[in-house]
């Protein structure tokens, strides 16, 4: 018998519901275990279930309920998390490599140091989410809501940020190398007071975006990226 997903024919014909879950967790003795890789849990409701350390890699996610659930360490690689609602939820050290998160609720998330690199979080709201030390890179945050979100030390290079909102964010020690924030939408004010003290903004487009009281002290920056630093809205350079 296959303790790991024990799926019988009728199951695999249907959106697996949270008894199935919790049965199966129970049988392999921890959700450290529990297998449910590329299986469809569309819309489930896993409110506040420890999931840390699960296979959940391609797993269809699409509308499911995660409020304050524990993924901390899961295997979400792949997986698909559109219109999820995450909020609250511990996703501290989670593999999201490539996962679609789009249009997602992670609103005071807890995504320390987990690995979103290339991950789609377009319309994403990560507003107040913790992503300290988190890997972003070539992640898509198109008009992602990230206000108030702290990035300490995270990684965004060439990450796309386009009508991205960080009004308030906390980005001291980020990298933004080659991240794009091209074609901001002034009236969502994209980096409005932000914290960018001494972070990397090597190679990262700048042009058109709103930076109004952003504190930029300490930054790591080129020539060619000063220049496109310059024609942000709200800088102002001293000698």
């Amino acid at each position: 018998m296959n303790l790991n997903n024990n799926v019988t024919t009728d199951e695999a014909d249907r959106p697996l519901i949270r008894a199935d879950i919790e049965q199966r967790i129970q049988n392999v003795g921890g959700s450290n275990r529990l297998d449910v890789s590329g299986q469809n849990l569309q819309g489930i409701d896993l409110r506040e279930v420890v999931l840390s350390g699960a296979n959940l890699s391609e797993a269809n996610l699409i509308g499911a309920d995660l409020i304050g659930a524990d993924l901390s360490g899961a295997d979400l690689r792949g997986a698909r998390l559109l219109s999820a609602d995450l909020s609250e939820a511990n996703l501290s050290e989670a593999h999201l490599l490539r996962a679609d998160l789009s249009g997602a609720d992670l609103r005071g998330a807890h995504l320390l140091s987990a690995d979103l690199s290339e991950a789609n979080l377009s319309e994403a709201d990560l507003s107040g989410a913790d992503l300290s030390e988190a890997d972003l890179k070539g992640a898509d945050l198109s008009e992602a809501n990230l206000s108030e979100a702290i990035l300490l030390n995270a990684h965004l290079s060439e990450a796309y940020l386009s009508k991205a909102i960080l009004r308030g964010a906390h980005l001291s020690r980020v990298d933004l190398g080659r991240a794009n924030l091209r074609d901001a939408d002034l009236k969502d004010t994209h980096l409005l007071n932000a914290d960018l003290s001494e972070a990397d903004l090597r190679g990262a487009h700048f042009s058109e975006t709103d930076l109004s009281g952003a504190t930029l002290s300490g930054t790591l920056i080129t020539s060619a990226s000063k220049e496109d630093l310059l024609r942000a809205i709200g800088v102002q350079w001293s000698a």
